[in-house]
Order: structure tokens, then C-alpha cells, then sequence
């Protein structure tokens, strides 16, 4: 061998090793998934379509976060730790207070005929309401639901609405339907 015949390192090899490696940090590596919040948003309408619902305020119940991030419930100031249960009153009004929301007969399925609330949950925040505050309260809103469908669920098939079958889940969401309306933000402000 010559000075100038350098040995090649054999390279063919190199290519599948790089993709093996590549392969096993695909398979063994976890991605975060971003979460964001699960709602169903009305079907487009047109324009013709579009009437002005016209909602008792009794059967609503309005929800306002400040630039501050305080929480004005029912114009009442309130901490977020107890939005839950106000709402839970609100929602089920079991007692049929002429204060909370009326009900109406529905028939509903593996149900029957029952009184459901014509509830509403009317949300507004400013502009400067941190995202923190903003998630906590929708958080709040959506345990005060979930925790009805888990009361009512073990009270009638003795099982968590998660447990439940796909028929039961929805006899279970018509007799509390989630109906959160948001309106755009606003300055509210704060004091």
C-alpha cells in the first residue's frame, strides 16, 4: 500500500443505523399534547336563520371575571373555590326556586318524561383577565356538570357517567346539557 491509499471506512451501513436511531426515539419518546377546552360549537347558521332566543333572566346565570381576576358571580362577589357549588344549585335546582331556573317536561330516553332545566351560564371576562384565572373558572363550570351527571348516574344505574353506555351518557347530558354562552371580552374593569 501506497501513502496515498488511505483505507475507506465502509459507510453503506451508517444510513441504516442513523434511521434505527431515529426510529427508536420516535417510538420511545412522549410528545405533550396540548389540551384545550372541550366544547361543542353551534352549527353555522345563515343569516335567515338566526332568530333572537329570548331567555328569562331568572334562567340565567351570569359569571364575570374583572381585570383583576375577581370573580363577580350573580352580582356577588365570590371566590373561585365556591363557583362549583353555586353553580350545581343553579344547574339542578332541586328544590324549584322561583329565583332559579324554571323546567320544562322532556322526554327522554331510558328516562321518561322528566323536568329539565332551561339553565343557561352566561360567561364574560375583560380583556386583562389572565388565562390562568380564565381556565380555572371554565374548569370550575365544567366539574359543577360533571359532578351532576356522576350524582345523578350513581343515584339511578349506580355507576360514574363515565362508566355509563353510550345510550345512558346521553340520557344523562339531555337532562344536564352543557350550555355555556361566552360573549366576546369587554373592559369590565376591577376595583
Amino acid at each position: 500500500m501506497s501513502r496515498r491509499d488511505v483505507p475507506e471506512i465502509p459507510s453503506g451501513s451508517m444510513a441504516d443505523i442513523a434511521f434505527m436511531l431515529l426510529i427508536f426515539f420516535l417510538v420511545a419518546t412522549t410528545m405533550s399534547t396540548d389540551s384545550g377546552i372541550m366544547r361543542k360549537l353551534p352549527p353555522i347558521a345563515e343569516q335567515d336563520q338566526q332568530d333572537d332566543i329570548e331567555i328569562k333572566e331568572r334562567n340565567v346565570f351570569v359569571v364575570l371575571i374583572n381585570s383583576n381576576n375577581q370573580l363577580l358571580v350573580e352580582n356577588q362577589i365570590l371566590n373561585i373555590k365556591q363557583l362549583k357549588e353555586k353553580a350545581k344549585e343553579f344547574i339542578a335546582n332541586k328544590a324549584n326556586l322561583e329565583t332559579l331556573p324554571e323546567k320544562k317536561q322532556v322526554d327522554i330516553d331510558l328516562l321518561g318524561p322528566t323536568m329539565v332545566s332551561k339553565q343557561v351560564i352566561s360567561l364574560q371576562n375583560d380583556r386583562g383577565t389572565k388565562y390562568e384565572m380564565y381556565i380555572a373558572v371554565q374548569n370550575e363550570l365544567t366539574k359543577a356538570y360533571n359532578e351532576l351527571r356522576d350524582e345523578f348516574s350513581m343515584g339511578k344505574w349506580s355507576k360514574k357517567y363515565d362508566n355509563l353506555s353510550t345510550e345512558q351518557q346521553e340520557a344523562v347530558r339531555n337532562l344536564y346539557p352543557m350550555r355555556i354562552s361566552e360573549s366576546e371580552p369587554k373592559n369590565i374593569g376591577g376595583k
